[in-house]
């Protein structure tokens, strides 16, 4: 007698029952199933949320992010312009230097094979990266650079190099390094990780324990941390800087438009106070306010003699290597203000070359950051580009008197070793963010 031919068999009432057991067995056998679900993915939540870098499945079955989308390769269109802006550089630091390399090093030459090693030898390291690097690998490299930059503005303080009145290179035998330079990349790539570990927090409706604490709070100590080391120096441009980049890798991340604003406020109350009790920035805001009435040989001779020269060159220019104002009028024209004597020598279309090129830099990087893999990279490649893009902003603001006079290097051309190499590293990094982007290559 079969299954079916028994249950027939059975009186009503004990089929009824049968029935019964059979679906409570079953029931219970879903239960069993679905605790068990359960359990595992609570147990995979908590080890994500207790990562404090990142948590990335080695078994899953959905499409690696890390993978290489099209054929892998490069942004070329980003590295084309950081390309031409770099020898463009080169040249111009050779050219604006060399007269100052003739006094302090007797060889005219010194600036252009300085430069040319230190970018031969940052475009070599960097490339094993570009090459080599996965995105998971920025995210853990990001709090590495962060402690690196907060021990390297300790040792800066007491063993550091004093140089224009403050005190921001670490001797390293023949090199100097200059702090600031990493702290600028450490704000932004911490941040850029922090943001996105705690994306939902900042943008939850939760006050306190949300947008505020995750969206504003921590993300303050993070850059306040650094800018408390960089005052110390004092390095006004250097805390400027950071701070702006903060604001808006913040910005960017997903904080909420008033705690921003509140911030701002703040800015500008310590920046008034700052001017009262620091006889320094007293100095360089008095120097830009009241220019007019400042001794031309004295305190304001850099800003009026780079003012002359962008006077002087013209449409065209007086020709490459043909300024005058370089011969001991600008002084150091190879550094900050150097674009003066760009537009000495090349004019207006050759200042505007320059401007156009920084452009297209800043739009592809725009481009790579729109199509990056995830948050993180996102925020890295706007951070990134946003810092190239506000030094040109600043830097021609400076020596254009438009903002006060302080050290801002223009990228891939004021002669700082320690900028240039930390600017080619900061393209190596977007490059290599770009290898896993889904843009069409």
């Amino acid at each position: 007698m079969n299954y079916e031919e028994e249950d027939q068999a059975m009186p009503e009432e004990e089929l009824l029952k049968n029935n019964k057991r059979k679906d409570k067995g079953k029931k219970e056998k879903r239960s069993v199933k679905v605790k068990i679900n359960a359990l595992v993915a609570k147990g995979e939540a908590r080890r994500e949320h207790n990562d404090a870098i990142y948590y990335e499945k080695l078994n899953a079955k959905k499409p690696d992010i890390a993978q290489p989308l099209q054929k892998g390769s490069v942004d070329m269109w980003f590295l084309l312009w950081a390309m031409i802006l770099l020898c463009f550089g080169i040249v111009m630091c050779y050219s604006a230097g060399v007269v100052d390399a003739i006094e302090s090093y007797d060889d005219p030459l010194h600036y252009l094979v300085r430069n040319v090693i230190l970018s031969i030898v940052a475009i070599g390291g960097t490339s094993l990266f570009v090459l080599f690097a996965r995105p998971w690998f920025w995210r853990r490299f990001s709090v590495f650079i962060y402690v690196l930059s907060v021990i390297l503005l300790i040792v800066v303080l007491f063993w550091g190099r004093v140089g224009g009145g403050a005190e921001r290179w670490i001797p390293v035998g023949p090199i100097t390094v200059q702090p600031s330079e990493v702290a600028k990349l450490a704000v932004v790539m911490l941040l850029a990780l922090y943001l996105e570990k705690h994306e939902k927090q900042v943008n939850s409706l939760q006050k306190y324990g949300g947008h505020f604490k995750h969206g504003f709070l921590i993300p303050m100590f993070i850059i306040g941390l650094l800018c408390l080391f960089i005052i110390f120096q004092p390095h006004i441009s250097g805390v400027m800087i950071v701070g702006i980049l903060g604001l808006g890798v913040m910005f960017m991340g997903g904080t909420r438009l008033r705690w921003l604003f509140v911030l701002l406020g703040c800015i500008g109350v310590a920046f008034i106070v700052l001017i009262n009790v620091s006889s320094y920035a007293q100095a360089r805001m008095d120097i830009w306010l009241k220019i007019d009435e400042m001794d031309a040989l004295g305190d304001a001779w850099q800003t009026l003699q780079g003012l002359n020269a962008i006077g002087s060159g013209g449409f065209f220019g007086l020709g490459l290597g043909a300024s005058r104002q370089k011969y001991g009028y600008v002084p150091e024209p190879q550094n900050d203000f150097i674009f003066t004597i760009i537009c000495e020598e090349l004019g207006f279309v050759g200042a505007f070359g320059l401007v156009f090129l920084f452009a297209l830099l800043i739009w592809r990087g725009i481009k790579i950051g729109q199509n990056a893999p995830d948050k993180f990279s996102a925020l890295v490649v706007w951070g990134l580009t946003f810092k190239i893009a506000l030094q040109v902003a600043m830097n021609i603001a400076v020596v254009t008197n438009m903002m006060p006079n302080t050290g801002i290097s223009l990228p891939f051309f004021s002669a700082g070793g320690s900028a240039l190499v930390m600017q080619i590293f900061e393209v190596g990094i977007i490059l290599s963010i770009s290898r896993f982007s889904t843009q069409k290559k």
